[in-house]
């Protein structure tokens, strides 16, 4: 097991992208091939190769700005 995180970052516009050592399934439980790379990942819902980003957000509307709580 690794002792690096799995980190997911929130692009502002764009992609979840993902490093770290993820394992990445489909509903029926296949993986995707993603070992040891960094991933994006869609959530405009345009990507013509989801779950994966293929920057169709960069044509579209899609807004997307969210913020982490910070503690007051």
């Amino acid at each position: 097991m690794s002792d690096e995180p799995v980190v997911i970052k929130v692009r502002d516009d764009g992609p979840y992208k993902v490093t770290g050592p993820v394992v990445l399934e489909d509903a029926d439980g296949n993986r995707y091939d993603v070992a040891g790379r960094p991933v994006a990942l869609c959530r405009c819902g345009l990507s013509e190769k989801k779950p994966f980003c293929d920057g169709a957000h960069n044509g579209a509307e899609f807004a997307a700005c969210e913020r982490a709580p910070q503690d007051s």
